[in-house]
């Protein structure tokens, strides 16, 4: 049988080298080709090695993990992506998913889960994690009416920046994310406040108190 090959993305050395020793264990059935420590090194290994799963962090300075996924998506790579992650929140799991990630599965996951959900990635089958799979089933399963339109940290610190004419791009440097993904917050934070701009999010925020007094 072969064995199904691997790229770990993950900026954490420490991490990288426990997956590495745990898919190389002989007899476990995986083979890990390479290792990157960014989305961007990701990408572009990926399409040196074109292993069958890349597992992949998400928030990594240099590259967030999204943006590689979508990366991957549109060059049409062969690899299936396995988020492999510390967040579950849905502004974490969504645009993942959205992107083209296969899997989510959470890092505290068993490894006889990962080595499960690895495989099942790798014919194409999606996986996700108990936690986040009860978090979209509750999602589908709401009604709009009673959606959850309370900003999460990182889109008030987001709004709280736009509030100060910071641009995307100043942005996404300034918090170590891609100006994609800042807009991929934008377009949540505009949901959940009921707006269609930058100004109006403003306006909405020092309304429902969320930037303070106006």
């Amino acid at each position: 049988m072969t064995d199904i090959t691997l790229l770990i993305v993950d900026d954490h050395p420490v991490v990288r080298d426990g997956l590495r020793g745990m898919f190389a264990a002989e007899g476990s059935g995986f083979r890990v080709l390479g290792e990157a420590p960014d989305g961007v090194r990701g990408v572009e290994l990926a399409r040196e090695l074109d292993p069958d799963v890349v597992l992949m962090d998400l928030r990594m300075p240099g590259g967030d993990g999204v943006d590689a996924i979508a990366e991957l998506t549109r060059l049409g790579a062969r690899s299936r992506v396995l988020v492999l992650t510390t967040y579950d929140t849905d502004t974490d799991t969504l645009p993942a998913i959205e992107a083209g990630a296969t899997g989510y599965l959470l890092k505290d996951a068993p490894r006889e889960e990962l080595f499960a959900a690895v495989r099942s990635a790798a014919e194409g089958r999606t996986v996700l994690s108990p936690a986040v799979a009860t978090r979209l089933v509750t999602a589908v399963r709401s009604p709009a009416s009673v959606a959850d339109t309370t900003l999460s940290a990182r889109e008030s610190e987001i709004l709280g920046l736009v509030a100060k004419g910071t641009a995307n791009r100043a942005i996404a440097a300034e918090l170590f994310i891609s100006e994609a993904t800042v807009k991929t917050h934008l377009t949540h934070i505009y949901g959940k406040l009921g707006v269609k701009d930058r100004a109006a999010a403003v306006a909405a925020g020092y309304d429902r108190g969320i930037l303070g007094r106006s």
